[in-house]
């Protein structure tokens, strides 16, 4: 049944990922139609994240930020369908990096670097970042359940000279590197919710307990890695900016969850300035 239903997309998405921006975006607003008012996709998933984020927000101002959210997660759907056959000159148009100058320093200093980014914005386009370095690029990555479409996924964000390893294969394929004097730089989407068992750092997010990942920052101080946060912002319909910002270097002496508190409070500070564009349908507070 899986790959029947893959195999009845895969021409579909083919063809989605050939049409012109400009077409794109009327078929994001008819999806939106779709997705909003027909599907009514996890709409009670977001107005309650919404409602926890925002307790003071009048309900009007709360539908005004989960309408535009919507909007810009089905233009994020069909951007990332794009990456299919966009050619490069094309996507740096579209994904400019404000500060690269900041990265390639670090990568002077001969570590490994960890980068830890939010399910914000356009992240999944920040794969562009990896024809402009000298380091080999991994993305650490969540397995899908369809296996089909799992593959799908792995080759869209292949790209660009990304390599994806699933989160089990991290440490086994950082070490194989660091061992073979590989420098690396590692993608980390630290904003996810992780299970609620066994021993996990509760960390404030937008005021709120949770329990967070602490991988990227544990990663880093196994193998001496610098740490940077790549923020990406939305400069408007299809065009986007990122800038990297340095979260630690000594990251031995760091005190444990320094980082990953200073990543979500950077992360927060975005949502609170544009949180329409923060991706409000994952269960991020569920462990509460």
């Amino acid at each position: 049944m899986q790959f029947l239903v893959y195999l009845l997309s895969y021409p579909l998405l083919i063809l989605i990922s050939f049409l012109p921006f400009r077409l794109l975006y009327v078929l994001s607003d008819i999806v939106f139609v779709f997705v909003y008012y027909v599907f009514g996709y996890r709409k009670k998933v977001v107005q309650a994240n919404l409602l926890l984020a925002f307790p003071d927000y009048t309900d009007h101002r709360r539908k005004e930020i989960e309408i535009k959210f919507y909007k810009h997660m089905c233009d994020m759907f069909l951007e990332m369908m794009k990456t299919m056959s966009i050619s490069q000159q094309e996507m740096e148009e579209r994904f400019v990096f404000k500060n690269l100058d900041v990265y390639l320093d670090l990568e002077k200093k001969g570590k490994s670097i960890a980068m830890m980014m939010a399910h914000y914005a356009s992240y999944e386009w920040a794969i562009l970042m990896n024809t402009k370095i000298s380091f080999g690029a991994f993305a650490i990555y969540k397995r899908l359940s369809n296996p089909y479409f799992d593959k799908l996924i792995r080759k869209i964000r292949s790209n660009f000279k990304t390599r994806l390893i699933h989160t089990r294969e991290s440490v086994g394929v950082i070490e194989r590197n660091e061992i073979q004097k590989n420098k690396g730089l590692y993608g980390f989407i630290s904003d996810q919710s992780p299970r609620s068992r066994g021993k996990r750092h509760l960390g404030l997010f937008m005021g709120i307990e949770v329990p967070v990942f602490t991988g990227a920052e544990m990663l880093a101080k196994r193998f001496d890695m610098n740490v940077i946060y790549l923020k990406v912002t939305k400069v408007k319909r299809g065009f986007y900016e990122a800038e990297i910002e340095i979260l630690a270097e000594d990251v031995k002496n760091v005190p444990d969850y320094q980082i990953t508190d200073l990543f979500l409070k950077k992360v927060e500070n975005q949502i609170i300035e544009a949180p329409e564009y923060y991706l409000w349908t994952h269960k991020r507070w569920k462990h509460q």
